[in-house]
Parts: C-alpha cells; structure tokens; sequence
C-alpha cells in the first residue's frame, strides 16, 4: 500500500474542494479507507472513513452532512467531497488505509498513510 493525497488548496468559506488520494498498491479493494485531518496546534482528529467495498461510510460528527466519503476501486482512489466548508474545516487532511478492516476511527486503527494535504478555508 502506498497512499498519495492530493487536491488540497485555498477555498472560501462556504465552497467545496474535493481531495483523493491513490493507492498505487494492488489490494486496495482489501482494505478500508479513512481520511483524518489535523489543524494547527491540534491533535490528528477523525474525518471519515468507508469501508473495503464502499457498502459502509462513518463521520464525524463536525463534518455530517456536509462531506462524502467514496471510493472507486477501478482507479484505486478514494475521495473526500468537502461542502460548505468552514474556516474550522482548515486542516492538512491525510489519507489512511487499514487491512484490517476494523472500520475505525482511530489513528491507530490504520496501517498506512499518504502524506497529508492542506486544506485552507477562508473566512
């Protein structure tokens, strides 16, 4: 499993931004997928994760309703659609995987990380 993380960058408040990340692996329909996200000065906090074949997705609270989490096992990608961002949404977002499959929300729920990417929301 290698994670990459892209489609970070500056949006206003109230705009959407929708980030992925691939794995250039060749288990990725084996695993679940999460993406965690960490604010300065903050601990790594759970976003959202979903499951190895798509059929079950978990959120935070703080981002319900308002982000998606899917994935396309043809392109090994799973994306995080971001709505009605919010200043607090700032954050580098990174990618997880877990082969474990425990559908966690921890961070040490997960194996594997791609390298983080900012995501910054103005006011």
């Amino acid at each position: 499993v290698q994670l990459q993380a892209f489609g970070g960058g500056l949006v206003q408040a109230g705009g959407s931004r929708r980030l992925a990340c691939a794995d250039s692996g060749r288990a990725f329909y084996l695993i679940d997928m999460g993406w965690f996200r960490q604010a300065p000065g903050k601990e790594r906090e759970f976003v959202a994760t979903v499951s190895y074949n798509g059929g079950r997705t978990n959120y935070a609270d703080s981002v319900k309703g308002r982000f998606t989490i899917s994935r396309d096992s043809a392109k090994n990608t799973v994306y995080l659609q971001m709505n009605s961002l919010k200043p607090e949404d700032t954050a580098v977002y990174y990618c997880a995987a877990d082969p474990r499959l425990q559908f966690g929300r921890r961070s040490e729920d997960y194996t594997y990380w791609g390298q983080g990417t900012q995501v910054t929301v103005s006011s």
